[in-house]
């Protein structure tokens, strides 16, 4: 399958390249910027080569630099900011620190508007975030836009396909950032557009079956979407070499194992094995308030459980799981020079040594994709378009200690703002809705009496792939209704506070 090799050098914008290629279906893969060249040479392919941003001065020691010998190549290269200085540095052009560093919006002005910039209007909104710019060009390359701090804002060398832009076209704040995408993979690299939903089906059913042979495959259902694609695909795959495995953590939303064993069983018809272990759970995490431990905790005694029940079941080779592109990206900074921000359950919570290996088939997919794959694998709505549940589950929605009580005040309270948001018809407009349980008490009267009870917090976040996310703007009678009907019904309660808080710099969960 085609591809664009995808250097990072550390943007907080990397993943969006992947992604807005991607839904030019086009494949993209993210590498760190030191990615072998022995590597790209020996993957045909490979059909064009982006450079990311970044957030370092291109003569900076230590600054990220990929091998000069990727210019040629003969691949088409475009290089977005950063990515654009290091063409001028490696091709002997010139960056110099800028007068006036340029961030946020800028007017465009093209000065040759065909091919990467063919269909742009002259001037047009683009998004910028650089502190250097190009003084001068590199022999072969030519200025083809420009704006008023910078004078020379895209370059091209039209014979060697290279081309760069000093500014995002992967963000919406740049309005023809897609159509400067498009221009680049179709009428510069000749990409067919062939990956897709279907596409990615087809090859990862392929790769299963290659990668599973006869073994079997036990796969961690958890009810979100992600392991219900994911045991849907490997279903289609593999058949009954496949055996699913929901563990009950006492972490879980209220009813939830009941609602999950009905539809995968009876709907569905997975070969499912529900197991009741809160009492493995809870304990190991008594007294246990950081955030990062109650993650590893329960990553580990996720594994033990599941090794100890599967001895049960038979011999099975694989441990599937549905890990995400943002999961591994913001647990393990290895695409690149960027930050960690957190670790997952489904990455960073599982010890050194298990019995399993892991089949990870979703591990470069972002949500919205599996959404799409889930579509085309026949699941119903009401699993695909179901929110996003953590792995470590409500434990990291109980801030600070977990007790039974305090898991159950949350329960109900997460489900009568769950279930009012549905009853609104609120619940499809909102990437993810949940509550938090505060370690904190406030004073409150209800009836003639003083309260000192809960403060509990309402998060309702609007996204696509949940790299970044912003805040619902929630009705305020429809607020009034969900805070007046906890503080009444859910006995620890007295307080309800809402989340505006966009990601980022906050992140969605509050752990």
């Amino acid at each position: 399958m085609e591809k664009v090799l995808i250097l990072d050098f550390g943007s907080q914008y990397t993943q969006l390249i992947a992604r807005k290629t991607r839904e030019l279906q086009v494949y993209s893969e993210i590498h760190p910027y030191n990615f072998p060249l022995e590597d790209i040479k020996a993957d045909a392919s490979i059909k064009a080569i982006i450079l990311s941003g970044g957030p370092s001065s291109i003569y900076a020691e230590g600054a990220p630099h990929c091998h000069p010998e990727i210019f040629h190549l003969g691949l088409p290269i475009l290089g977005i900011c950063y990515g654009l200085q290091h063409i001028a540095y490696s091709m002997n052009g010139k960056v110099q620190p800028a007068e006036r560093r340029e961030y946020g919006r800028a007017m465009l002005q093209t000065d040759h508007a065909d091919d990467i910039l063919a269909g742009l209007d002259s001037p047009t909104q683009v998004w910028m975030s650089h502190g250097d710019h190009l003084t001068e060009l590199p022999e072969g390359f030519e200025g083809i836009a420009h704006t008023d701090n910078s004078p020379i804002c895209a370059i091209r060398n039209q014979s060697k396909k290279i081309y760069g832009i000093q500014f995002h076209p992967e963000v919406h704040h740049t309005t023809k950032g897609k159509t400067i995408l498009r221009n680049f993979l179709f009428n510069i690299c000749d990409f067919r557009g062939d990956w897709s939903s279907d596409s990615f089906i087809d090859s990862a059913i392929a790769s299963i079956r290659e990668t599973v042979g006869n073994d079997n495959v036990l796969c961690a259902l958890s009810g979100g979407v992600d392991s219900s694609v994911l045991a849907a695909l490997l279903h289609r795959a593999i058949g009954d070499q496949l055996h699913c495995m929901f563990i009950d953590t006492g972490l879980l939303r209220r009813n939830e194992a009941e609602e999950v064993a009905e539809i995968f069983q009876q709907k569905i018809g997975l070969n499912l094995t529900v197991v009741t272990a809160a009492d493995r759970f809870l304990p190991r995490l008594n007294n246990v308030t950081d955030p990062e431990e109650k993650r590893k905790i329960i990553g580990n005694v996720f594994i033990e459980v599941f090794e100890k029940e599967a001895e049960q079941l038979g011999q099975f080779r694989f441990l599937a799981q549905g890990t995400l592109y943002p999961d591994v990206i913001e647990s393990v900074s290895f695409k690149g020079p960027s930050a960690t921000i957190k670790s997952h359950h489904n990455v960073g919570g599982l010890p050194e040594k298990m019995n399993f290996e892991l089949l990870e088939p979703f591990r470069e997919l972002f949500k919205d994709e599996v959404r799409a794959v889930g579509r085309k694998l026949g699941l119903p709505e009401q699993i695909i378009g179901r929110h996003p549940f953590p792995g470590p589950g409500l434990a990291i929605r109980v801030i600070g200690e977990i007790t039974p009580n305090r898991l159950e005040v949350l329960q109900q309270a997460d489900k009568i703002y769950i279930d009012a948001l549905k009853s609104s018809d609120l619940y499809q407009e909102i990437w993810q809705a949940f509550c938090v349980l505060l370690p904190v008490q406030t004073v409150g009267v209800m009836g003639d009496e003083r309260t000192y009870e809960n403060v509990l917090a309402l998060r309702a976040v609007t996204s696509t792939d949940g790299m970044t996310a912003d805040w619902y703007p929630l009705p305020y009678k429809f607020m009034a209704y969900v805070s007046n009907k906890i503080i009444n019904e859910v006995k620890g309660v007295n307080r309800v506070v809402y989340d505006i808080s966009s990601k980022p710099p906050a992140t969605i969960e509050w752990e």
